[in-house]
């Protein structure tokens, strides 16, 4: 590391290392949740366990809740992203806000789920970590299925259903889980209205502040569409700029749009995103109700696709949104090892260094 580099190197209380090693070599996202328990075709009773098998609600599909009562199902998956090659491992966490837990009458043990799932997580990361390779867990904060941005009624573009103190306590809330059951990092991801991001980075600053903890945070939108923009209506540099007041050690694109369409607008983010790092994890292409999967895109074609991303000098940061799996983490890791990282970091957080 050069003098400039170590002279406004972040103090990070965790994920210390990750501002180098982002330098050194595109670090390894891992792929879908969502994708991978569907594997393991879990039942009603599954979900609920013998804790929640009186519950009044339906809970099969409510993944997040999969830490508390099959706990040995995420540590496995974990497992097997990173034995895959995975640097950073996300909690299954994506929709584990009392916002989002509301629809299962689960709200009151959205800390709950935080805490075990990010517990899983640290665990996991411990088992693989070695000197040379540390592994890192990654406290993800999904959108919520509110938005603060967008009407729910067309017939009253001014009605919302949520606000933004609603949103921020509900992140907040998920945060100190998070940080309380061992994660490194904070990834504010699948952003389809900045508003909402908005919160969660504001929820962000607040525990870090509250705690006197300073983790790295990644950000992450999602482009719905050609057009280019998230849902609640921005392109890819407006975003960048709404968001850039948080010094995210990355700014990204996820999900939506698989890895051919989303090439303009990760080059878009490339160019705009000056000295913070970049991250990219699409979906295994486009939806195919049809498939086994849902997905057609193949571990080899989403290894192809990504090494050219890298070759194009767009990535920092590389892995798999919905569809991918531990073979296709595998063969993005060994396609985009050949290739430098796109220039970062040598001027970032330089305003987070204490005199």
């Amino acid at each position: 590391m050069n003098a400039t580099t170590a002279s406004t190197a972040p103090r990070f209380t965790r994920g210390s290392q990750l501002p180098d090693i982002l330098q050194q070599r595109i670090v390894i996202l891992d792929g879908a949740m969502g994708t991978m328990i569907q594997r393991y075709k879990l039942g009603e009773a599954d979900f609920r366990g013998a804790r929640f098998a009186a519950h009044g609600k339906d809970l099969k599909g409510n993944n997040d809740l999969l830490p508390v009562t099959k706990p040995e199902v995420v540590q496995e998956i974990h497992e097997q992203y990173l034995a895959a090659g995975a640097d950073i491992i996300e909690t299954n966490t994506f929709g584990s806000t009392s916002v989002a837990q509301e629809d299962y009458g689960l709200e009151s043990i959205a800390y709950e789920m935080n805490v075990a799932a990010a517990r899983i997580a640290r665990a996991a990361c411990d088992k693989y970590s070695t000197p040379d390779k540390p592994r890192f867990a990654a406290g993800a904060l999904g959108p919520t299925p509110r938005t603060a941005s967008i009407s729910p009624d067309v017939n009253d573009p001014g009605a919302r259903n949520v606000d933004f103190d609603t949103l921020r306590a509900a992140y907040y809330e998920q945060a100190k889980g998070l940080l309380d059951g061992g994660v490194d990092l904070f990834l504010v991801e699948t952003i389809f209205d900045t508003l909402n991001a908005k919160a969660a980075i504001f929820a962000l600053d607040e525990l870090m502040e509250d705690t006197g903890e300073r983790l790295p945070v990644i950000i992450s939108g999602t482009v719905t569409d050609a057009s280019g923009r998230i849902l609640s209506g921005q392109t890819v540099t407006a975003f960048w700029h709404s968001v850039r007041h948080a010094k995210p050690i990355a700014i990204g694109l996820n999900c939506a749009l698989g890895a051919t369409l989303m090439r303009p607008y990760i080059e878009e983010l490339a160019k705009a995103a000056g000295a913070t790092a970049v991250s990219c994890y699409p979906n295994a292409g486009l939806p195919n109700p049809m498939s086994d999967t849902g997905f057609d895109e193949t571990p080899d074609v989403t290894g192809r696709l990504m090494e050219e991303f890298a070759k194009s000098g767009f990535l920092n940061i590389a892995g798999g949104c919905c569809g991918t799996t531990p073979a296709h983490i595998a063969a993005i890791a060994a396609k985009v090892s050949a290739y430098q990282p796109r220039p970062c970091g040598h001027k970032l957080f330089s305003d987070l260094v204490a005199a």
